[in-house]
């Protein structure tokens, strides 16, 4: 396995994860869960697919103005293939937010093609606000948004490679809608990928940055199993999301634990934060070969307080075999 070049390691995560597991004030984040009647009921399919594309759409709202993001330019570094591979490839952003990982994608590769979606539509506008602003053509011409909650819904079936497209355009005009859904239906019916034995995955390239973290765990393995899908073969996951003992996890409260590992703010956003266990358990379950994986440790100073603040997030790299 090759090791990743371009993410920090200002300290080291088992000398942090020490430190945490021998602080009595931090006991609470080490102990089982046991499940409440709340969390019993959160885990209702309708409800919380309304929950959390509600909750989504709050917080987007709530930060409109875009000052709550930042471009993410540190990933072509980490993520190189995405400003040198061939032209016309494909990547699908699953969890879009305002679009502070699809913008540094388009300006670094003027030939790739981003289809980038969101549960929240709240969430769309915004992405689309922020690409149209940059007032290229090239941009809006190569950046298709369209609205998926993948934890509930397969992806939609436009999304299939090139011959499958052809035929779905025959067949019936192309949507938008979801695919796991209702709404999905009849396009699923008149061209069922898993009959035709020709789809091999549509897009060359998908980006999980700080969304899987926001699903409950039991949905994380059929999540990923979707983003397997639409990858062709050879095609590869990029990944980064929250890592065990990251500095948001120990400022959780006790009542704010919906499970292991697993925490509610008072928003209804959700958060996870992984060990690379569990992360390579999950993508490896779906079918992946595992590339790179490692914790990025970052050691940043608050301006206002000067207190040092150590973040944990997982790095990793991820292929659909050939």
């Amino acid at each position: 396995m090759r090791k990743a070049e371009y993410f920090s390691k200002d300290f080291d995560w088992d000398e942090l994860r020490v430190q945490v597991e021998n602080d009595p004030s931090f006991s609470y984040h080490l102990l089982p869960f046991q499940p409440n009647p709340i969390s019993i009921s959160l885990a209702d399919e309708a409800h919380y697919a309304a929950a959390g594309s509600h909750a989504w759409n709050a917080f987007h709202h709530r930060h409109a103005s875009g000052k709550f993001f930042k471009e993410r330019r540190y990933l072509l570094e980490e993520f190189p293939e995405l400003v040198n591979y061939k032209e016309n490839s494909k990547v699908l952003e699953v969890g879009c937010g305002n679009g502070s990982t699809v913008l540094p994608i388009l300006r670094g590769n003027e030939n790739i093609i981003v289809y980038a979606c969101d549960c929240s539509n709240e969430a769309l506008e915004r992405v689309k606000e922020t690409v149209y602003a940059c007032n290229k053509v090239s941009f809006e011409h190569r950046f298709h948004p369209f609205c998926c909650d993948f934890s509930v819904t397969t992806f939609p079936t436009w999304l299939a490679c090139n011959p499958c497209q052809e035929n779905i355009a025959q067949t019936q005009q192309l949507c938008f809608s979801d695919g796991r859904g209702k709404s999905q239906k009849n396009l699923n019916d008149s061209y069922s990928l898993s009959e035709s034995r020709c789809c091999i995955g549509g897009v060359d390239f998908v980006t999980l940055i700080f969304t899987l973290s926001a699903l409950p765990l039991h949905r994380m393995p059929e999540s990923i199993k979707e983003c397997f899908s639409v990858l062709k073969p050879g095609g590869l996951l990029f990944f980064r999301d929250y890592g065990l003992y990251d500095m948001s996890m120990l400022r959780f409260e006790m009542d704010k634990r919906v499970g292991f590992r697993e925490y509610m703010r008072s928003d209804g956003t959700r958060s996870y934060f992984f060990c690379l266990d569990t992360v390579r358990n999950l993508f490896v379950g779906a079918g992946f070969t595992e590339l790179e994986l490692e914790y990025c440790c970052v050691k940043s100073v608050n301006r206002r307080n000067g207190k040092s603040m150590r973040r944990v997030w997982v790095h990793g790299k991820f292929q659909k075999p050939v």
